[in-house]
């Protein structure tokens, strides 16, 4: 299986929401091959509690903007990792320390990376040399 047009376009709308945001580290997972319930797994980074919920709002008020509509959602009010199910797309938001822990990516190793336009290894190499400064 490969990932869907209506992934791709789920997945675009959510890494524009997310960045507006500040979410970081945005890593997409092409999951169709061994889930046939999904297609894209879209994990972001949040720095804090309140971080976390208003990348996880911004990106599901997006999608129904746009006209799609979630199935499910999980974990907002703890604010640690907040889950928005659009069919084919799941999208994951974590605090960091969540993120670390769960490691998704090394779960789902075996599946290949979707270009988000946005990249993440950079964009966190540039932040701690902000910091460092």
């Amino acid at each position: 299986m490969t990932t869907s047009p209506h992934a791709l376009e789920l997945l675009k709308i959510a890494v524009a929401a997310a960045d507006s945001k500040g979410g970081e580290d945005l890593v997409a997972l092409d999951v169709s091959n061994p889930l046939p319930l999904a297609d894209i797994f879209f994990i972001v980074t949040g720095r804090s509690e309140r971080n976390v919920v208003a990348i996880a709002g911004e990106i599901e008020d997006k999608l129904i903007e746009a006209g799609h509509k979630p199935l499910r959602r999980e974990g907002r009010a703890a604010g640690r990792w907040v889950l928005v199910d659009f069919g084919d797309l799941v999208v994951h938001v974590f605090h960091e320390e969540e993120r670390q822990y769960y490691a998704l990516e090394r779960l789902w190793k075996d599946c290949p990376v979707i270009p988000t336009g946005i990249p993440a290894k950079v964009a966190a190499e540039v932040d701690a040399e902000e910091v460092a400064e």
